[in-house]
């Protein structure tokens, strides 16, 4: 809730300013109320809650990670419909969170926080609002996440292009793909899922590959009604399963951080894509030339069966430029094309997609010159000169084997401890001391070594030079009984001056 009486009269008041009403944004507002806090505003530049799941509307967009640990521990779901939910089922839990919660009573909706200063001599952030009011908190949360900036590769020629484009991201179900011959660029984690759904619609479909990516089988059961009924009846059934999910999960970890093992698995994905693929030459094209875990693992039972079809071509040879109804390729190949669909993710590197927002902190630090040679923070929630500035899912703390909501609650509890630090001590900042973020930097780094992530392929976990500025780099228990208490001699706390 915003206070309007504020101590100087000129601006709105609140204690915490949420930024982003993804699940990140969503856990702080929740774990806020049920800690006493209610004195928050949530900012979301989009039209509704939901984040990635609310712009993610393409066919069979769905979550590689199981329903029931893609989920807020303290604010369950016990009737998932499956092991794997889809993105409808995961965006109607998230407005049940919203009802229950009371959420949209402390979120502003279509209100973009386009600039952060900090105020040292008040210990306040002002955020600079897109209609050019200002807005002064105490503490700042970025929930905003990693993947929300559509990344768009430049291709030559497509201002000339007359067809229909658009990004997974924002796919535009008006358009009738039936009947029509789609290009598809990319070979990620959203054109694996949406591919072999417009496949049978198209005429024809071109998949354009710049480097084939290691898929392992999804379970795709259903939960039945009486297992469904059985979550509901008993907590510690539905908290069971959850437990055996996780550690199923965790366990994927052992191969990364030891790459002999990974040569056993990466053989039976092999086996895999033969025993799918019918063309032998195509599945030779649709297998990766790195090791696997080197790039993000995908999930998925129906991608290679999809190059099974007649009208499905996978193409390998790079693109050159785009006419007004066609694409090329540099072997010289034109292939006409009706629409162009960008399956290419999304822009990682929070140095690029947070170059139109400027973050100022303490002696006019700016959050992306500080980035500038590589995005760091302590347990990616916390940057030093920045004091009072959190970030939810920061450097080095998403994940490539289990669901980034364990990371979310472990660093949700962080900050409420942190808050409550600094109401105890009668403080109005807190902030990490350089001397501890610096080591856990260069811990974190050291655990890179000789895992698959710096095995040789280059993957959005890494900026230019391949340093690993994305993923923890082991087990998320470690990550978890690290950041179960805070330790206080990591921080140093400041009283306004006036």
């Amino acid at each position: 809730m915003l206070d309007h009486a504020t101590a100087t009269g000129s601006h709105p008041h609140t204690k915490v300013a949420i930024i982003g009403a993804g699940f990140g944004g969503i856990a702080m507002a929740i774990r806020l109320q049920q800690h006493g806090i209610y004195d928050f505003v949530i900012l979301e530049k989009g039209s509704d809650f939901g984040g990635t799941w609310r712009d993610n509307q393409y066919p069979g967009a769905a979550c590689d990670v199981q329903s029931h640990l893609y989920s807020l521990s303290f604010a369950p779901k016990s009737n998932w419909s499956r092991r794997y939910a889809e993105a409808p089922e995961i965006f109607s839990y998230i407005q049940d969170l919203v009802t229950d919660y009371n959420l949209r009573a402390f979120c502003r909706l279509n209100t973009e926080v386009l600039a952060a200063h900090y105020q040292a001599d008040r210990c306040l952030w002002q955020l600079q609002l897109q209609d050019q009011s200002i807005l002064e908190a105490q503490f700042v949360i970025f929930a905003s996440g990693p993947l929300h900036i559509p990344q768009i590769p430049h291709i030559p020629g497509i201002e000339k292009f007359q067809g229909k484009v658009f990004h997974s991201a924002q796919w535009d179900h008006t358009y009738d793909l039936n009947g029509k011959n789609v290009a598809s660029i990319g070979t990620g984690g959203s054109a694996i899922q949406y591919i072999p759904e417009i496949a049978p619609q198209c005429k024809q479909l071109y998949v354009m590959q710049r480097t084939a990516a290691w898929i392992i089988p999804r379970d795709e059961r259903i939960y039945p009604d009486f297992e469904k009924k059985l979550f509901k009846k008993y907590d510690w059934f539905r908290k069971l399963h959850r437990t055996r999910l996780y550690w199923s999960n965790e366990s994927r970890v052992v191969p990364i951080v030891k790459p002999g093992i990974m040569k056993f698995t990466q053989k039976l994905a092999e086996l895999l894509i033969k025993y799918e693929v019918k063309n032998p030459e195509l599945a030779k094209q649709l297998t990766p030339d790195y090791i696997m875990g080197c790039k993000r693992i995908l999930v998925s039972n129906r991608y290679f069966p999809t190059f099974n079809r007649h009208n499905v071509e996978l193409v390998t040879e790079k693109i050159q430029e785009l006419t007004e109804h066609s694409i090329i390729t540099q072997d010289g190949k034109e292939r006409p094309i009706d629409c162009l669909i960008y399956g290419t993710g999304f822009i990682t590197d929070p140095r690029i997609y947070m170059k139109n927002f400027q973050c100022t902190g303490l002696h006019g630090a700016e959050l992306n010159d500080v980035w500038k040679q590589g995005a760091e923070s302590y347990y990616g929630i916390c940057v030093k000169d920045f004091p009072n500035l959190f970030q939810l899912l920061g450097p080095n703390t998403l994940l490539a084997h289990n669901s980034v909501i364990f990371m979310i609650e472990a660093q949700v509890e962080y900050i409420l401890q942190l808050i409550k630090l600094v109401d105890q001590s009668h403080s109005d900042a807190i902030m990490v001391k350089e001397q501890a973020q610096d080591t856990f930097n260069q811990q974190v780094q050291h655990m890179f070594e000789k895992t698959v992530w710096q095995s040789g392929c280059v993957s959005w976990y890494q900026q230019e030079g391949g340093k690993n500025f994305a993923l923890w780099p082991t087990y998320t228990w470690k990550y978890w009984l690290k950041t179960k208490k805070i330790n206080a001699a990591d921080y140093q706390l400041f009283n306004k001056l006036t």
